[in-house]
């Protein structure tokens, strides 16, 4: 969390909670883990900048601050919705009233990811996050932006790209499975892309596609487990164990079994069928959104070909055993005249935060020019 004396609270917000009345609970929360981050370093009495990863959407017209436009990923406080969070975490941190913190920057997590294999390699532009939640961003030319002034150079946009498909784009690809998820969301009818493609959503999907099997007994001898009714007790990590190839069919059973089903060998090969189906799909939906990403990039510079690099990070591309091949090869299909290189970054938004907070404070002091 610490990079040169400049800290990045990675803020990762995924966890339902109920509505309404949390705000100062939310920003205490944040400010006692802070707090106890400064005890471990031993740096609390010492006035630091903070660079704050806040990985939801956000109106940001200047680098400290960042209007928040709604929770995705399961969270929801409305009384945070349309306020600055910045200005939220200085009030909790001033609430507290232990330590001098200037918070320089909010970053998304896309950005940060992006930012931390950037500073090695040059030729990484986009950043990708494919975990709990979806989400890219990439760097576009000034001349393509219309709400900022100036044509030369080139501006990092966070896509939120979760939010594509809410118009109803989508809506040919969804499934009944997709609208029970959805519909049965803290959100319904808003997030669809993510809601398809995002470790978050994938296991209740298939939770929905294994109830309904078994009510055509077709799985499980027709029997529902009181277990399999829970909502959110298929997690995600379940498909990448089944996945895995070097799990044997009796291992699938033992998971199951964990759920309160009597398999046999081919339910348990069924189940692998539906989880192959269901991550199959949702990386070949995220590796369609990217092609389109980088063909835009391309089409952008007017070149032939494009070499380009994506950082990622996210714990889905991280340990599903296919889907990272699976989003890679849907991209190199969909968009051959593109040489794209995925880069893994590791905790890639709270390091490219720091490097942020860094860059901004020197320049900052330095009065080279106004960051904000």
């Amino acid at each position: 969390m610490a990079t040169s004396r400049h800290m990045a609270l990675r803020c990762h917000l995924t966890s339902q909670k109920e509505e309404g009345g949390v705000k100062e609970k939310l920003f205490d929360h944040i400010v006692q883990c802070i707090a106890e981050f400064l005890d471990y370093m031993g740096i609390k009495g010492a006035p630091l900048p903070l660079g704050f990863t806040f990985s939801f959407p956000c109106k940001q017209d200047r680098i400290d601050k960042g209007t928040l436009v709604g929770w995705t990923k399961g969270f929801k406080a409305t009384d945070c919705e349309g306020e600055d969070v910045v200005d939220k975490l200085r009030e909790a941190i001033k609430r507290r009233n232990e330590f001098d913190l200037d918070i320089v920057a909010i970053v998304n997590d896309t950005v940060g990811t992006m930012m931390t294999c950037a500073y090695e390699n040059p030729d990484c532009e986009i950043g990708l996050i494919a975990g709990t939640g979806s989400n890219v961003c990439y760097m576009e030319e000034m001349k393509n932006i219309e709400i900022v002034d100036g044509n030369e150079g080139q501006m990092c946009i966070n896509t939120e790209w979760g939010g594509f498909g809410d118009n109803g784009c989508l809506d040919d690809f969804r499934t009944k499975y997709d609208i029970d998820v959805d519909g049965k969301s803290l959100n319904p009818g808003k997030q669809r892309y993510e809601k398809m493609t995002s470790g978050m959503y994938l296991g209740e999907i298939v939770r929905q596609i294994l109830i309904d099997l078994t009510k055509r007994g077709l799985l499980f001898r027709g029997h529902i487990s009181e277990r399999l009714r829970t909502k959110g007790i298929f997690e995600t990590k379940f498909l990448s164990q089944i996945e895995s190839d070097r799990l044997a069919l009796l291992q699938v059973r033992k998971i199951l079994q964990q759920l309160g089903l009597d398999s046999t060998c081919d339910d348990s090969i069924i189940v692998k069928e539906v989880c192959g189906a269901v991550s199959q799909r949702a990386a070949k939906l995220c590796g369609a959104g990217m092609a389109a990403v980088v063909d835009k990039i391309r089409e952008n510079r007017g070149l032939d070909q494009l070499k380009i690099t994506v950082s990622v990070d996210g714990t889905l591309y991280k340990l599903h055993p296919h889907f990272s091949r699976i989003l890679r090869e849907t991209v190199n299909t969909l968009s051959p005249e593109c040489d794209v290189t995925f880069m893994l970054s590791e905790d890639g938004s709270g390091k490219g935060a720091a490097l942020i907070t860094a860059v901004a404070k020197r320049l900052h002091s330095h009065g080279e020019e106004d960051v904000n």
